[in-house]
């Protein structure tokens, strides 16, 4: 079990920055201008990697396969309207290797593994439903790339044997990635807490691939652990598709990765105390011991002569008591912080 792997010069684990993946899907409308689009949008958002989707109609639903309830076409016919043009495999990574990220696909079918590996992509994604196709997740691990396995409705047993099976192959580098598996997803069935179970369970990278409405649950993601996020992009919400409605637009996207960046470096170690940018709202904002009235060098200081306040250059509060019946070794005057060299 690896708690860190590599996906090209990027390491994925709890201790580095989150692998951001701009999932494109198949919100390119078959247009290979929109697809180059995306990549420049997602390029100067800031992400580590785009990804697409890499499936045929005739091998991924059944010609007789029921409508989703909140579509108004057979599943078979609306995948075939949305496929990616294989040819455009190579043209697309190369092109998202000029911009500096990384091309992922998620493959559907055997023919699409062995198209993404001979065109170069660093990993693998995998789709949630597939994690049950054993055969398939054998035959990606045979690739000797690392994979991103989405779980989305799975169990924990049915991700162990999903799990098995790439082992089995001798590959042993494999991200998690929980998701709620409705399309947009309602917060209340995402189940943030899951990243954790999921780390405690398998002792390897966890991530989320997120399907709300916004980024804020993607944001929040990170914080409970998250080591990949990955969300779904467009140009446009009001563009006609599958995959539009519910994706985030560029200005999100950059919005989103920023804040990403913010979360990670709040993090912090998580070692209690101060940090050396709050030693003036240390000094000058904290109470100390302070004259109430005027002292005298040689008097027994009274309890009434003294109060609690701002700055905090003096004696600490909780030793109040130890001061009162002290003598004053110099003159005090009012309003001054009392130091232990006073008394």
């Amino acid at each position: 079990m690896k708690k860190e792997l590599r996906i090209g010069k990027k390491i994925i684990g709890s201790t580095h920055p989150t692998y951001i993946i701009a999932e494109i899907g198949a919100n390119h409308n078959r247009d290979l201008t929109i697809a180059k689009k995306l990549i420049d949008e997602a390029a100067e958002a800031g992400v580590d990697a785009v990804k697409f989707q890499t499936y045929k109609a005739e091998t991924l639903y059944s010609r007789h396969a029921p409508k989703f309830s909140k579509d108004d076409v057979e599943p078979f016919d609306l995948i075939k309207a949305n496929e990616l043009p294989r040819e455009w495999h190579r043209e697309l990574y190369k092109y998202a290797a000029r911009k500096k990220l990384h091309f992922l696909s998620s493959p559907f079918d055997y023919d699409a593994v062995d198209d993404l590996d001979t065109v170069g992509v660093p990993a693998f994604k995998v789709a949630s439903f597939e994690l049950v196709d054993l055969g398939l997740l054998k035959y990606i691990a045979q690739k000797n790339k690392p994979i991103i396995l989405s779980v989305g409705l799975a169990t924990l047993g049915e991700i162990e044997d999903a799990l098995n099976a790439i082992r089995s192959q001798g590959n042993d580098d494999i991200v998690l990635l929980h998701c709620a598996s409705l399309y947009p997803s309602p917060v209340e069935i995402v189940n943030l807490n899951a990243i954790q179970t999921l780390s405690k369970a398998f002792q390897i990278p966890i991530g989320f691939s997120d399907h709300t409405l916004g980024i804020h649950i993607a944001v929040a993601a990170v914080a409970k652990g998250a080591s990949v996020i990955e969300k779904h992009f467009t140009l446009d919400r009001t563009m006609k598709g599958p995959d539009h409605s519910f994706a985030i637009e560029p200005g999100e996207l950059k919005q989103l990765v920023k804040n990403i960046r913010d979360v990670e470096i709040a993090m912090g170690t998580g070692v209690k105390g101060r940090s050396k940018a709050e030693q003036e709202m240390y000094e000058k904002g904290r109470r100390s011991i302070i004259a109430a009235r005027d002292i005298k060098k040689g008097t027994k200081i009274k309890r009434e002569w003294l109060i609690v306040k701002r700055p905090g250059y003096g004696i600490k509060p909780k030793y109040l008591e130890i001061v009162v019946g002290r003598t004053a070794k110099r003159d005090i005057k009012t309003d001054e912080w009392i130091t232990w060299d006073d008394i």
